[in-house]
């Protein structure tokens, strides 16, 4: 049976919401059928940068946005899209948004995408929180962040501008997904470091993107630190204090030009308040150019954002940071941790949503 029979035969048979999750499942297994067969080894250069609206998405998402009633359905909807005068963004660690070697049926298995069930659950918590903005941790090639892009669009959430980014890692990425135009900093970021006579650089590199709405202009510095993920050739944790540093160089270098930036700082820094490399990243307490890490909190009051279940350890990794100028702008009360029923089918993160008045 083709895909559009299938298609059509489900919208019949399964109305309403259970109905639209089944849609975007297959749209998103579809999609990934078409990923290279491989995902490179860890290591070596790989850096690269776009910006762009996509085309419209294929045929199955389409159907699946149709089957969802948007708009005027009754299927999944949306909570109100935006915040006026204002900004919804939400920082993400998706979790290995990309093909990798994966256990399938307890056997380990070469070239895997993320599993359909895992996309269909990240699709439908960020369509839920209707952000205008979406950073996005461990997305793998550019092809990728458009899957996501297009899946959002057929629930009804469309974020046509998206920025994509890397360091030396050629497997995970850092992308953004924007309701606004977006535009990208003449000046590249310097992601190369010196380190016990090594060159290195960061991992997942430092996306840096503008966007203006409502008369308000946003900057926004997405990245990942290094894993603790031990190596041979550095101590990982010693490499992080190095990414952070140069995070940082970045964020006084946009001070610099412009001590009234109203820049956010977010992503995974993979580790937590105390640590050097959180200290390195967010300044000194009494300098201009502190940054404000915000206190984000779930509906039970607690603030862990990744379970290592490997270990059954909870952490506050994630983080979302703002300059002066930008701080008085938080909505400090309504920013949370998204912890959605369905939070651990997505990822082992937990997404944080930051509302700017």
């Amino acid at each position: 049976m083709s895909i559009g029979r299938i298609t059509r035969c489900l919208i019949t048979r399964t109305p309403g919401l259970p109905g639209v999750i089944l849609l975007v499942v297959i749209a998103l297994a579809v999609a990934g059928c078409g990923k290279k067969s491989s995902t490179p080894e860890w290591g070596g250069p790989s850096a690269s940068l776009s910006i762009a609206a996509p085309e419209a998405s294929n045929s199955v998402t389409t159907a699946a946005s149709s089957a969802a009633g948007l708009p005027g359905g009754g299927g999944l909807t949306p909570a109100a899209g935006g915040s006026p005068g204002g900004l919804r963004f939400i920082a993400y660690n998706v979790q290995n948004w990309l093909t990798m070697e994966r256990y399938v049926n307890k056997k380990l298995v070469n070239s895997q995408p993320k599993p359909a069930a895992e996309k269909a659950a990240v699709i439908k918590l960020l369509v839920h929180n209707t952000p205008d903005v979406v950073g996005i941790c461990e997305i793998g090639e550019a092809h990728d962040l458009a899957e996501i892009q297009q899946a959002l669009k057929a629930a009804g959430l469309d974020l046509p501008y998206s920025q994509y980014t890397g360091g030396a890692d050629p497997v995970r990425h850092l992308g953004l997904l924007s309701r606004f135009p977006l535009t990208a900093p003449a000046t590249p970021a310097v992601i190369e470091y010196q380190m016990n006579g090594q060159s290195l650089a960061i991992n997942r590199g430092i996306l840096d993107a503008a966007i203006a709405t409502n008369g308000k202009s946003y900057r926004l510095l997405g990245v990942h630190l290094k894993s603790k993920r031990e190596i041979e050739q550095a101590d990982q944790d010693e490499m992080r204090i190095h990414e952070a540093r140069l995070v940082r160089s970045h964020v006084d270098g946009i001070l610099k030009a412009d001590a009234n930036a109203r820049l956010i700082v977010y992503g995974d820094f993979n580790d937590t308040r105390p640590t050097k490399a959180f200290k390195a990243v967010t300044g000194s307490y009494n300098a201009p150019g502190y940054l404000t890490a915000i206190p984000f909190k779930d509906t039970r009051g607690e603030a862990w954002t990744h379970y290592w279940s490997l270990h059954d350890i909870y952490s506050r990794f994630d983080f979302v940071l703002v300059s002066r100028a930008l701080k008085p702008e938080v909505d400090f009360r309504a920013s949370h941790i998204i912890d959605d029923p369905i939070w651990s089918d997505a990822s082992d993160h937990r997404p944080l949503l930051t509302i700017f008045k």
